[in-house]
């Protein structure tokens, strides 16, 4: 079940403030992953989109994020470097730990595969790294600029071209690339460690994959993207990662929390999942559905409303019943349907409420039910059809009232 997306932002290395975008599952959360995108890119890339809605189906939660001065994030990139990728990493991570759960997974494409390994060690809650396509070392990233590197040396900027961009960049981008020690921190690691890569990469050849593995201690893997690209263009190379992902992950993801156990036949529980004001999960047998309440009021949208559940709830029945009705009578129903309305009217306003109703005064719930039955009936059938609809069991309870007792839990 897929959940949705929250658009946030925090304050990156440089005091820029970065944006990101977390990606929820619609139900429960097993644990929270950061993605470091590929130098240049932005967190929008297809290769970053497509392995965060995977990994939410998993139950994992992905914070993805534009570094300093690039995408929807402020700053000045002519002024970043290596350092200041790291340290963006560390504060977004830092935001997790906030306002959500530090993360427990590192994701890191090409060069943000290099900043997830340099900063992993750093981050005590991390317990597993993931790269796609990184290199084998930082200063890799030099072979794929276009421009005269030795005049930005001599300068101390310039401006070099990079898939048909151009970027201005410092000296000290270049120095530190170069001098970033990567195997060493790929040595000291201590995190659980999945190298993808494939290798027909064109962009960071294979044999990085081989130095990253090489220097690394166990736990270590390694995964082969065959007819992937750098980039991991096609959709089905990026979903297959995640998949890879989620499964490796798995037996590295803090198992201190007991596995759900389903609510008893005919008990449905509701919970607060911690995320937004009022997104609530709903355990009902192995099911497991979102409630929330519209952005316009505080929610975030990412389920329906309680009174929309209520709706579903008289809809589900009304089929049903007719269902069962029309099979029993032998009735040539080809489908049925039911779209129900729900909204707070004044009592004395509702001219087609009973007459019960329109005394009591005040305002009342008011459900409008408009019922579609298609076959070959004639008018008496359909007239016939439609009291029966009110004799399904929810539009009783809904309409003679039900006794609500209410008990402390525990």
């Amino acid at each position: 079940m897929s959940g949705r997306a929250l658009k946030v932002e925090f304050e990156g290395a440089q005091g820029a403030r970065l944006a990101a975008r977390l990606d929820l599952p619609a139900g429960k959360i097993r644990a929270f992953a950061l993605f470091a995108h590929c130098f240049t890119c932005s967190k929008d890339i297809a290769a970053a989109r497509n392995i965060a809605g995977p990994l939410t189906k998993e139950a994992i939660a992905v914070l993805r994020f534009d570094f300093t001065g690039l995408g929807g994030s402020g700053g000045d990139f002519a002024s970043t470097g290596f350092s200041t990728n790291m340290e963006d990493l560390k504060r977004a991570a830092a935001y997790l730990k906030d306002h959500f759960e530090a993360p427990q997974l590192l994701i890191g494409h090409s060069l943000g595969g290099a900043a997830a390994l340099s900063v992993a060690a750093d981050l005590p809650e991390v317990r597993a790294v993931a790269t796609i396509g990184a290199p084998g070392d930082a200063a890799h990233v030099l072979k794929s600029f276009h421009g005269d590197l030795e005049t930005i040396r001599y300068n101390g900027q310039g401006t070099i071209d990079l898939a048909g961009r151009s970027f201005k960049i410092r000296r000290e981008f270049l120095d530190e690339l170069e001098e970033h020690a990567l195997h060493e921190k790929v040595r000291h690691l201590k995190k659980a460690l999945l190298v993808l890569h494939a290798p027909r990469d064109e962009v960071v050849g294979i044999d990085n994959a081989t130095e990253i593995f090489v220097a690394a201690r166990h736990p270590k893997s390694f995964v082969s993207l065959d007819n992937a690209d750098h980039l991991l263009s096609r959709p089905e190379d990026a979903a297959y990662a995640a998949r890879v992902i989620a499964a490796w992950a798995s037996g590295y993801l803090d198992p201190s929390e007991k596995p759900e156990t389903a609510p008893e036949a005919g008990h449905v529980e509701v919970m607060e999942t911690g995320l937004g004001k009022y997104q609530a999960m709903i355990a009902s047998g192995k099911h497991r559905l979102i409630a929330d309440e519209p952005e316009g009021v505080g929610g975030l949208d990412s389920g329906p409303s309680p009174y929309d559940y209520l709706s579903a709830a008289l809809g589900a029945c009304t089929v049903m019943t007719l269902r069962m009705y029309a099979d029993h009578k032998n009735l040539p129903v080809t489908k049925i349907s039911a779209t129900v309305r729900h909204g707070k009217v004044h009592a004395a306003d509702c001219k087609d409420c009973g007459e019960d109703v329109r005394q009591n005064g005040g305002r009342i719930d008011r459900f409008e039910r408009r019922i579609a039955i298609e076959g070959d009936l004639d008018a008496a059938t359909r007239a016939r059809l439609l009291e029966i609809a009110d004799k399904c069991p929810v539009h009783k309870t809904l309409t003679s009232g039900a006794a609500i007792v209410t008990k402390a839990s525990g």
